[in-house]
Parts: C-alpha cells; sequence; structure tokens
C-alpha cells in the first residue's frame, strides 16, 4: 500500500519553493551593485553624488597643468586689447588673462609690470589654479614672488567639494591660503544644510589640512556650535581628529553619548578612542589601535569602563588580532578575546548575536605552508561568557596543538596520491581528566576523471592514541589507542543538454553522485571526550567519512549515499537554478555513540536532504534547505529564503527557519530606498514556538549632498533567558569635515542581508 505524506506548514512551503522556483528563475538578469545572497555588500560611498553643479563650474577651463613648479614658467599675458605706457607695464581689457602654468587670472581690466611682476585685476576675476577655483571683484599681488589679495571671493576646491565665500583671501604661497571672514561647507552655495564660519581660515592644500578660528557651525542658519579653533580635512587623506558623535539610548544603559577622536599617528599606524557616557552607569572608553608594517598587521581593541555604577566594579574588554610575517615562510596569527566578567555583553551587546556570546575563543598559531603541505604549531583556550554556565562549561585548552597535512601525487604511479593527516594535543582543564591524544591518518587515493566523470577511491588508517593523567573510567586504560582502517569511494556523472525555456536557452546538467564508506566498529568507550561533537547534518554531510568533529569519535560504517544534482546555466555560464536531494544508506547499525551506554539509532537510512537555490533574475533569489525523516514522517530541519533587490540599493529579505524541537522563527528585513534621498530600514524576527518578538527595529536614512542622517529603534532578546532590551540612536554626518562612528550603520550592515 503506498504511504500517505502529510503536508504540514514546513514540508508544503519547500514543496511550493520546488515548484514555482523553475519558471521563475528565466526572468532577464540586469547587473546591480550587490550580487543577490552575498553576506557582506560593499559600502556604497555615495559622496556628493547627490550634489548640483557648483555655477562657479561654468568657467572651469580643463585641461591646465597640475604638476610642475611654476618659478621656472614665464607669465603669458593675452587679451583684445591692451597698451603699455612703457615697455614694462601693460594694461590689456577684453577678455584679459594672465597664465603661468597652472594659474589662469581672467578679468575685464588686468594690468601687469613686467619687472616687479605685479598684477592689478578688476572686473569680473576668475581665478584658477590646481587646487581651488574662485571669483571675485578685484585680485592684485605678484607672480614672482608667489603672492595675491582677492577681494569678496566665492570659491570652490577642486580635490574636494568644500566651497564658500569670504570678504578676503590672501595666497601665502604656491600650497596655503589665508582666507578671512569665511564661510566653508561642502553644500551647495544655495541650499545650506550646513556651514562653518571663521574669522580666519588657512587652507593648506600640500598637507591637505583646513584651520579655522573662531569658529561658529550652523544647522538650517541656526548656530548650535561655537569653537575657538577647528582643524578639518580638506580632501579624502586621513587626518586626526573628531569624527561625529552618536547617541540613543538602551533600556540596560540608559542614555548614552559617545565622540569619538581619530588620531593618525603614521602612515600605517592609526588609533581611534572613543568616550561614551552612559547616564546609568557611567562612563567608558572604547580605543582601537591599527598597524599595518611589510611584515605585520593587526588591531587591538579595548573597551574599559572604570567604575559600572550598576555592577560596582570595573569592567571591560579586550581583542586582539595579529598576523606577522616571520623569517623562513613562517606566519604568526594571533587572536585574543578576553572579558572582565561573564555579563559583559548581555549589558553592551547590540543584539542576540553579540549580547547572548556564550564563549570567547583565543588561539596563537606559527604556521607554515608549501605546494602540497601545511604545518602549524599553537595553543587555543576559552572563557566562558554566559552568566547561567558556570566555568566548567568551557571547552578543554589546547597547549599546545600542533597540525601536519599533506597530499602529492606519486611520481609516475598512474594517477596515485598519498596523504596524511596529523595531529598532537595537549589537553588541559581545571577539574577534569586531562591528557595528550596523538591523531594519525595516512591514505592512498586513485583519483580518475574524465570530461564527463570522476572516481576516487581511497583507502587510509586512523590511528589515535591517548596519554591520560587518569583513565576515564575505573579498569579502563591510561594509555588507550583505536586503530580504525577506513575505506571509501566517490563516484560521479555529469550529463548535459541544451534546454528552451520561458524564451530563454539554457544548458541543464544532470549529475548522479554515490559514495560508499566502509568503516569497521571499533568500541570507543573507554576514550575520552575532549573535543568531539555530533556534526549537524546537512547535504555536503552526506560525502564525508565520520559524522563527528573531533578526534576522540570514528563512527562506523557501510554506508552508500546517493545524490542527485540538476543545474540550469545560461549562455554566459552563469548558474540560474541549482537542485539537490540525497540520503545515506546504512547497511549496518550505527553503534559508535558520543557517550557509553547512549541508545542506539538503528534506521535504514538517514534524512532525505534537499538543497535548492533559484536566480530567479538579479533581481530575485530563492534558496531553500530540507531534512525529511522518512520513519517518522517528520521534518527535522527547514529554511526557505527569499531575496528581492529594490532598485540598485534597496533590499527586502524573508527567512524562515525550523529545527524540531529547538527553534521555528520567520524574519523579514529591508532597506527601501524613498526617492534619492530617503531609505527607511526594518527588520522584525518573531518566534513561532515561543509566539513572541526575538527582535525588530525600524529606522529612517536620510542622505542629502552633504549631510546624512541614521535614526534607528530596536527591541531585542539579549538572552537565552528570554529578557528583552530596548535601543535607539541617532547618527548625523557632515560629509567632507571628517566620518561617522558608524554604529547603528554596522548594526544594519549586520542586520539586514545585501544592504548597502
Amino acid at each position: 500500500m503506498p504511504r500517505r505524506i502529510k503536508l504540514t506548514p514546513r514540508t508544503l512551503a519547500f514543496a511550493i519553493t520546488l515548484a514555482v522556483a523553475p519558471g521563475m528563475a528565466m526572468a532577464q538578469a540586469t547587473a546591480k551593485v550587490c550580487p543577490l545572497g552575498a553576506f557582506v555588500c560593499p559600502v556604497v560611498q555615495n559622496g556628493f553624488a547627490l550634489c548640483k553643479k557648483n555655477d562657479l563650474l561654468n568657467f572651469y577651463v580643463p585641461g591646465l597643468p597640475t604638476t610642475g613648479a611654476r618659478d621656472s614658467r614665464p607669465a603669458q599675458v593675452t587679451g583684445d586689447h591692451f597698451n603699455s605706457p612703457d615697455s614694462n607695464v601693460f594694461h590689456v581689457y577684453g577678455n584679459a588673462s594672465l597664465q603661468r602654468l597652472d594659474q589662469l587670472l581672467r578679468a575685464d581690466d588686468l594690468t601687469y609690470s613686467q619687472d616687479s611682476t605685479a598684477f592689478d585685476a578688476e572686473g569680473h576675476v576668475r581665478y584658477q589654479e590646481r587646487g581651488m577655483l574662485f571669483s571675485a571683484d578685484s585680485m592684485k599681488g605678484t607672480t614672482d614672488p608667489e603672492h595675491g589679495v582677492a577681494e569678496h571671493v566665492r570659491y570652490q576646491m577642486l580635490n574636494s567639494h568644500g566651497n564658500g565665500v569670504a570678504s578676503q583671501v590672501t595666497m601665502l604661497d604656491q600650497d596655503r591660503d589665508q582666507l578671512h571672514d569665511v564661510t566653508y561647507s561642502t553644500c551647495e552655495l544655495d541650499h545650506r544644510v550646513w556651514e562653518i564660519e571663521a574669522k580666519t581660515m588657512t587652507m593648506d592644500r600640500d598637507s591637505g589640512v583646513g584651520r579655522a578660528h573662531d569658529v561658529v557651525m550652523r544647522l538650517k542658519g541656526v548656530p548650535f556650535l561655537w569653537l575657538p579653533y577647528l582643524r578639518f580635512p580638506l580632501d579624502h587623506r586621513r587626518q586626526s581628529g573628531f569624527l561625529y558623535p552618536s547617541f540613543g539610548h538602551r533600556s540596560r544603559a540608559g542614555y548614552f553619548f559617545s565622540i569619538p577622536y581619530y588620531w593618525n599617528i603614521a602612515p600605517n599606524v592609526d588609533a581611534t578612542f572613543t568616550p561614551t557616557w552612559f547616564t546609568g552607569r557611567g562612563g567608558m572608553l572604547d580605543t582601537q589601535l591599527r598597524w599595518l608594517t611589510s611584515t605585520s598587521k593587526g588591531e587591538l581593541d579595548l573597551d574599559y569602563m572604570p567604575h559600572d555604577q550598576v555592577a560596582d566594579r570595573d569592567r571591560g574588554l579586550l581583542t586582539l588580532k595579529n598576523q606577522t610575517h616571520l623569517p623562513g615562510g613562517l606566519y604568526w596569527n594571533t587572536s585574543i578575546a578576553r572579558v572582565t566578567d561573564k555579563a559583559w555583553f548581555q549589558d553592551f551587546g547590540q543584539n542576540l548575536t553579540s549580547s547572548a556570546v556564550r564563549l570567547l575563543q583565543s588561539s596563537s598559531y606559527v604556521t607554515a605552508a608549501g605546494d602540497w603541505w601545511n604545518a602549524g604549531a599553537g595553543a587555543d583556550w576559552y572563557q566562558i561568557t554566559d552568566p547561567a554556565l558556570p566555568d566548567s562549561a568551557a571547552p578543554y585548552r589546547r597547549l599546545p596543538r600542533l597540525f601536519f597535512a599533506a597530499e602529492r601525487p606519486i611520481g609516475a604511479a598512474g594517477g596515485l596520491e598519498w596523504g596524511v593527516h596529523a595531529e598532537a594535543v595537549r589537553f588541559v582543564k581545571p577539574d577534569a581528566i586531562g591528557g595528550d591524544r596523538f591523531d594519525l591518518y595516512p591514505y592512498l587515493a586513485w583519483p580518475m576523471q574524465g570530461p564527463a566523470w570522476f572516481l576516487r577511491p581511497e583507502l587510509g588508517v586512523r590511528y589515535t592514541a591517548y596519554n591520560l593523567a587518569h583513565p576515564v573510567a575505573a579498569g579502563d586504560p591510561a594509555h588507550p589507542t583505536r586503530t580504525t582502517p577506513i575505506f571509501d569511494v566517490d563516484a560521479g556523472l555529469v550529463f548535459e543538454r541544451q534546454v528552451h525555456l520561458f524564451g530563454q536557452d539554457y544548458t541543464q546538467t544532470l549529475e548522479p553522485r554515490l559514495f560508499y564508506l566502509r568503516v569497521p566498529y571499533r568500541n570507543q568507550d573507554d576514550l575520552p571526550l575532549f573535543d568531539t561533537q555530533p556534526l549537524t547534518f546537512d547535504f555536503w554531510q552526506l560525502f564525508t567519512t565520520n559524522s563527528y568533529s573531533g578526534a576522540d569519535r570514528q563512527q562506523n560504517a557501510n554506508n552508500l549515499s546517493a545524490a542527485l544534482t540538476t543545474r540550469f546555466l545560461d549562455p554566459n555560464g552563469v548558474e540560474k537554478l541549482s537542485a539537490s536531494l540525497g540520503e545515506i544508506h546504512y547497511f549496518d547499525p550505527q553503534r559508535v555513540t558520543l557517550y557509553p551506554g547512549q541508545t542506539l539509532v538503528d534506521r535504514s537510512g538517514s534524512d532525505y536532504v534537499a538543497n535548492v537555490a533559484v536566480s530567479l533574475s538579479d533581481s530575485w533569489r530563492l534558496t531553500a534547505a530540507h531534512l525529511w525523516d522518512v520513519q517518522s514522517g517528520r521534518t527535522d530541519v527547514s529554511t526557505v529564503g527569499l531575496q528581492r533587490r529594490l532598485g540598485d540599493d534597496g533590499i527586502f529579505n524573508f527567512d524562515y527557519r525550523y529545527r524540531r524541537g529547538l527553534l521555528e522563527q520567520a524574519s523579514t528585513s529591508a532597506e527601501i530606498p524613498v526617492g534619492a534621498a530617503w531609505k527607511l530600514v526594518g527588520g522584525y524576527t518573531w518566534s513561532l514556538l515561543e509566539k513572541r518578538t526575538i527582535d525588530s527595529f525600524a529606522g529612517l536614512e536620510w542622505d542629502s549632498c552633504c549631510t546624512s542622517v541614521r535614526v534607528l529603534a530596536r527591541h531585542y532578546v539579549y538572552d537565552y533567558q528570554g529578557h528583552s532590551d530596548n535601543a535607539i540612536m541617532f547618527e548625523i554626518a557632515f560629509k567632507g569635515i571628517g566620518a561617522s562612528s558608524e554604529r547603528a550603520g554596522k548594526f544594519l550592515h549586520n542586520a539586514i542581508l545585501g544592504y548597502q
């Protein structure tokens, strides 16, 4: 009698994916900024793309030199009419101009003295050089020495978007100008969202720095900040100075305000200091130090709160990442993370991912690699950061760990290869059985392939030996070993055909694959458990030789995995659809368990596992994965993801996640452009098991020619006990005078897949 299959919402969702996807996959493609499905999109630097053309640029003359010394070039005077009272002084009028290399001065009336190099220009004065463009009522000075004074000036920087007006501009030398009663902004001249007013301002184009005195900053014409001195960048070169502040509210810490200071220590070293004040807890200093040398690159981050008013103690977080190239082709990689207390991430983490961090891992390794081998030596250690877990829950420290792996052909042995994986570890843990473990797996393989097939048999022996301080149980050996032969054969075929569907030509492949694995049973109850856990079952587990991580358990197997994959490729070779289905058939029972005495699972086959990935177009993408337990007729795992590109920089995501007995969640996130300057951002995650909101956020972004503003409100669960928190964040950036701290922006890059 045929078996009836019950369609649950999870299986129905996956079935709809399979049924609908092929027909939708044939939409015409158009290129977008960020590929669909990308986990991290490049940050789109809109810069001043929203700005209108400055009217001053109407008299910009392209093609003038941008390099060279002016001292060696003579001045050239031209005009429609001229007269000369003597052979030294020239009076030019009507399209009069004075040019020396990149300097070009044009006016209605120009007087020039050849001996003194003095000039006097009046009427519709326009001046251009390699770094600046301005108009003025009049201008006078000398070309040698280089000096000039212009009255009532409107100016535009040519290496940035800075512009403004000044009562007077004095050209001190080739690279420095001093402006009086001056305004500066990167906004359009007729639409000043923000503007700096200063008594005096010096612009040094050689260093890329502007310095202003007696400064008033205005927002929409309203003064909101006075400073006796302001230093700001004139171009994109890094400059020391304050970055944009951010402020907001979090229910576990109160209102907060932070203003970072960036220190450009050297071309290859910089630091950022971010003092933050939390009204509910006190002050904190975040410090970031970065370096890049010919042999090393790294980053040190230290968050330190001298006295938490709620916890009544000092608190902090330290992270260090460094990679150093040592002599002899060696590399030293270090990653260290330490926190003062387990509640740090709950109090200061930004979401469930960061606030519910249970474990921090630190490691330091020296590695080397060749064309056919790699090796390393180092250590790993851990820290528990979940208040609900005792310190004893931390994994074993690996002090030290050594590894070696190699694979290469055996001379002229007809394609045979030899390989080896070796590892030696000392495991250390307080109040637990520690010891040494040596794991060695040498193997021989014979890979063969043709245009439409491949075959790879492999035979190896896994030898694992221990040196324990104490036996696992009374009567067990203190030096247990395990020797297990492992044999597998991986084989597959690739069939192709040309198809024409929905008005498009495609190449369809059909790829059957078989994987046979034979591993005899070995009793492993006397072996300790140092770093081994069952692996999560997925499609790629069909083709692996062990269902456990680490070396403390090696599964027994007399298995045959069978899988079938089909793909649709467009004429450019781009994969538009991929669908796979597979299962493992067990000829022998699975007898190896993680712990002695665990109930054996005697079944004839694994879950059916299916994957689908469909690029509906460059604007649509659909992915799904499903694990179906045929014996119980239940779904074990199901995920569905849908992504829709909205224009060039908008995105909509929908995700459904289910794991039997553990979670069932649905979430959406979106970045929606509203016109050229506005965006709506938001996300919502709902737990169907708990019937509650796990995470929700909503915000508004505004990006204009010279200003960007981001407001974000959030409610989220911060631990596995279900406690929740609220946060509000506001960020404003005045383009061209610094860089923002981007706290909310960093969160959105992580929270919205494909966010730009």
